[in-house]
């Protein structure tokens, strides 16, 4: 099972550059909640907490496409470096304006300069892309290792932050992400080896990449399931609260990504036949089903035992949702598709966490888990009204593919049909940059 990872891990500078994504991607699946916990245990508001981290996100989400596209034109290096600084900057001035319990709008501001990072997910998925260009199958390996690593660092995270900041300090489950953005994102960016070369301006240039049939409503999917993700986060440490066990909150959502993280490494371990249309729409409708349990749940552990079954639809699905991108964009314009499906899933995050900490506020933890069922029911509406349109760019891809060998005989052209089926389970970016 485990060979196929241990091949691309053996890549020359593969391991270091995917090593260091992990360190500098920490900070995805910690700052939203180390802000819940610290905002609501200076302030004793999760309305006010759900804010300041939906404020945090939105910037990310409105910054990272930005970023990703002068990425793709200038070189990773380049632009990350700056954008790095001012990640750092934002996040110490948000920790100084906790300590010193500052007006509400400085908590804003100081989030809204914390959230300029780019989504350093995107970055090691293309860095894939360069370093096993032209070999499809384990291009599909790496990308699957990636979306377990991503769920590792979800299970590490939010237990971190959880237990940092009940245990030592509020604002402690904000130090530590500031600590792995600096050290993760300053290695990951050293190792110009590894670094793709920048795309020629013309074919970063040209109308929205939203204009590619099929990016808009996978990004309405993506801005859904985001929803999924922030309600449940702090309807979780909410529920954990009301049970006297506020500090098992990290450890709970520590499970749902578990599960996620088992199923992504046997998904990454096979090759699979079928469409990925067909799998993103499965995998889809088998996460909504999953978090609606959740409503209906009375106790923690009932809570985590089903958090860890529904898990398993989630690597799969991202997996597959980020593959589309590969199908629907320019392969010069993948660092933006990649960056603008984290965009919406971590703007539906912002929404989902500022929603259900006004429900939870008003009604309690289960009013926001009733959030997530809303955004799930909307995530599965959304995919299935999606699927023809993702179907018919599958089949025009495929064309393209067959067109290209048409001149080869007939065992060359099953053979690209394979590589295709492979190739298009494509990047994952687990939660994206959330």
């Amino acid at each position: 099972m485990f060979r196929p990872y241990r091949d691309v891990l053996s890549r020359p500078g593969a391991l270091a550059f995917s090593a260091a994504g992990v360190v500098a991607r920490l900070p995805i699946s910690m700052v939203g909640i180390g802000i819940v916990l610290a905002v609501s245990s200076v302030y004793e508001a999760y309305a006010l907490a759900g804010r300041v981290s939906a404020v945090f996100v939105v910037a990310s989400a409105v910054t990272a496409p930005l970023i990703s596209r002068a990425v793709d034109r200038y070189g990773q290096a380049r632009v990350m470096f700056p954008a790095l600084a001012t990640c750092a900057t934002g996040l110490v001035a948000l920790i100084v304006a906790l300590v010193a319990e500052a007006p509400e709008p400085v908590l804003y501001v100081t989030a809204v300069v914390a959230g300029v990072s780019g989504q350093f997910g995107s970055l090691v998925r293309a860095r894939w892309s360069y370093v096993l260009q032209g070999d499809p199958v384990a291009l599909h390996t790496a990308y699957s290792l990636e979306s377990a690593l991503d769920e590792l660092v979800f299970i590490i995270g939010p237990a971190a932050a959880t237990l940092l900041a009940t245990s030592v300090t509020p604002t402690a489950g904000i130090v530590v992400p500031l600590v792995a953005t600096a050290v993760g994102g300053t290695w990951f960016l050293l190792q110009r080896r590894t670094e793709p070369p920048p795309t020629p301006h013309h074919e970063t240039g040209g109308p929205s990449i939203l204009a590619a049939p099929g990016m808009l409503l996978l990004v309405g999917v993506f801005l859904a399931m985001g929803a999924i993700f922030g309600a449940t986060d702090v309807a979780t440490v909410a529920f954990a609260e009301e049970e006297g066990r506020k500090s098992v909150a990290g450890l709970i959502l520590a499970v749902f990504a578990a599960g996620s993280l088992v199923s992504g490494l046997l998904y990454g371990a096979r090759r699979w036949v079928q469409p990925l249309w067909v799998r993103f729409g499965i995998g889809m409708v088998l996460l909504g089903i999953g978090v609606s349990f959740f409503f209906v749940v009375n106790s923690l552990w009932a809570l985590a035992a089903v958090m860890f079954v529904t898990g398993f639809a989630i690597a799969p699905t991202l997996i597959n949702g980020n593959g589309l991108v590969q199908e629907l964009v320019a392969p010069g314009r993948l660092t933006e598709g990649l960056t603008w499906v984290g965009t919406s899933l971590g703007i539906g995050v912002s929404i989902g966490s500022s929603v259900a900490g006004a429900r939870i506020d008003a009604d309690g933890s289960h009013a926001g888990f009733l959030v997530v069922v809303i955004a799930g029911a909307v995530a599965v509406v959304g995919t299935l009204a999606s699927l023809r349109t993702l179907r018919a760019s599958h089949e025009a891809r495929l064309s393209d593919d067959l067109a290209r060998v048409g001149h080869v005989s007939e065992d060359d052209v099953d053979e690209v049909t394979d590589a295709r089926a492979v190739e298009v389970d494509g990047p994952s970016d687990l939660r994206s940059d959330a």
